[in-house]
């Protein structure tokens, strides 16, 4: 039977084909193919960390999470974003308008910038941005403590307006009946009477009898807000201070920077007064029309992003200002000006500033410029900034004008120049330009020359926007010199006598003489 069946049974030819198991039957022979390895041969499998397993668990997470984002932007575009979807034919028109009027803000944006794409970054960038600056974190015992701002008590003079109002003011100089040259200073934003010139001094005055007149317009300092000011209510009321303080000749108007706006306008509504116009640093509306784009471009390339912003604020929702403004210059608290008012400085100007003469005069000048505690007044001369005027620069420009109305008019001027007057600003305009001028770029003041070719502009290398016109004894010399020739003093006092009747022998006797300085 062995013979039929052969040598090997059916389990030797089974384990011929395949490796042992390690199992064996009842009643068979143990059969191995091959040696069996020892297990500490075998080599062992690499333990996966909770490191790896963490990662690839999110790895997993992340891609199923972009296959779901992809699968829902599939399932609106097939059934919402259709112009046949419900929600294409109520929104669709609103939108429309809406986006054709928003449309404006994509000039903004760089030219290689696609709206869609960059407002929603923007607009995420800027609830981050609220989100981080509303976030409170323990105060730093590093940090030095912020200087908190006082209010002073009342210290200006005020003069009764035909209107109601009160005008605050501040003198220097020599008194009204000596100045041979009689100064006029509205001041620029966040400033008020107090600042003038600053630094200027005493002596310097009295030497070439200049009167210097600061005010503070309506709202600042100690003035009466104005319901309803404009740059024309702006130049009647320097109007009504020269005449109350006893200016009876013609005045000088200085204008730096945003409150040359307010000289400008005096230059237009009240030339009569005027005797000429002392500019620094003078800024314009800069959204100007008449701008040429290179002018337009440069302009606004030296600009900080945050003062670009506040420049559409103003233009466009003036009442957002409102929110700024409380979380700066009227927290309470007193802060660098560069950072108060959004300015690039350079090395001249930032020198300047950390001066603690101009640390002292920035504080003090603020205090009085805020004293009121209201956003109105900031917001009101914002505006006013970046609006229209009511007027052109051009309409300074000196011209002839002819009143040629109707046929006869015009014939009679054919023959003679009676009906012909000069228009415009007759008097000297002095403008001073730092080069280095990243606040109001000189840019502005090369428009100013074009449209005004008969002003004098004084270019200044290597100045700043506060470096020529603050704490500066020589800048003040140069500028006076300029303006009025050699120092020739104060006027001698005038002493007139007048001849009064005494009492009794109805006038007749004793002759009295009055002398009156």
């Amino acid at each position: 039977m062995e013979e039929v069946r052969g040598a090997n049974t059916w389990t030797e030819e089974l384990a011929s084909l395949v490796e042992d198991t390690g199992i064996h039957y009842a009643g068979e022979p143990e059969i191995s193919a091959r040696p069996r390895k020892s297990v500490r041969d075998e080599p062992e499998l690499e333990k996966e960390n909770l490191k790896d397993q963490v990662t690839a668990f999110l790895k997993s997470w992340g891609e199923m999470l972009l296959e779901l984002g992809k699968g829902c932007k599939d399932i609106l575009r097939q059934t919402v974003v259709t112009e046949d979807s419900f929600v294409v034919q109520k929104l669709g028109g609103p939108v429309a308008k809406v986006s054709g009027r928003l449309r404006f803000l994509n000039d903004f944006l760089p030219e290689d910038r696609d709206p869609i794409h960059a407002w929603p970054v923007v607009f995420f960038v800027f609830i981050l941005a609220l989100c981080v600056l509303s976030f409170n974190t323990n105060q730093d015992n590093s940090v030095p403590p912020v200087k908190k701002v006082c209010i002073h008590p009342p210290s200006a003079s005020r003069i009764l307006l035909p209107d109601g109002r009160h005008l605050a003011y501040h003198e220097l100089g020599v008194q009204a009946g000596r100045a041979r040259y009689s100064l006029i200073a509205p001041h620029s934003f966040l400033s008020s009477r107090l600042a003038g010139i600053p630094g200027v001094r005493t002596s310097l005055l009295e030497d070439f009898g200049v009167r210097l007149v600061t005010f503070d317009l309506p709202g600042f300092g100690e003035s009466d807000p104005h319901p309803s000011r404009n740059l024309n209510s702006s130049a009647l009321d320097m109007l009504h201070l020269a005449n109350a303080v006893g200016v009876s000749d013609k005045f000088w108007v200085v204008g730096y920077s945003s409150g040359s706006m307010h000289a400008w306008a005096a230059l237009r509504y009240i030339p009569d007064r005027v005797a000429g116009a002392a500019m620094f640093a003078p800024m314009i509306n800069p959204y100007e029309p008449s701008m040429t784009k290179e002018e337009m471009r440069r302009t606004w390339e030296e600009w900080l992003p945050r003062r670009r912003f506040m420049y559409f604020l103003a233009r466009r929702f003036p009442k957002l200002l409102s929110f700024s403004y409380r979380r700066s210059f009227l927290s309470g608290k007193h802060g660098r000006i560069d950072k108060w008012m959004s300015l690039s400085l350079k090395k001249k100007d930032e020198v300047l500033i950390e001066d603690p003469i101009f640390e002292e005069y920035w504080h003090r000048d603020v205090e009085e410029s805020i004293r009121q505690g209201n956003t109105k007044p900031f917001i009101e001369e914002a505006v006013l900034q970046v609006s229209n005027w009511g007027f052109r620069l051009a309409d300074l420009q000196v011209r002839k004008e002819c009143q040629r109305r109707g046929f006869l008019p015009w014939l009679r001027a054919m023959y003679s120049q009676e009906e012909c007057e000069l228009a415009g600003f007759l008097d000297p305009i002095h403008i001073w330009q730092g080069m280095d001028d990243q606040v109001v770029p000189p840019s502005i003041t090369d428009y100013i020359s074009r449209v005004l070719p008969a002003a004098v502009v004084h270019k200044l290398p290597y100045e700043g926007h506060f470096s020529y016109f603050f704490f500066c004894d020589d800048c003040h010399l140069q500028i006076f010199s300029t303006l009025f020739g050699s120092p020739q003093g104060p006027l001698e006092q005038k002493t007139e006598m007048v001849e009064t009747p005494s009492e009794g022998d109805n006038g007749k006797g004793i002759q009295c003489y009055q002398f009156i300085q």
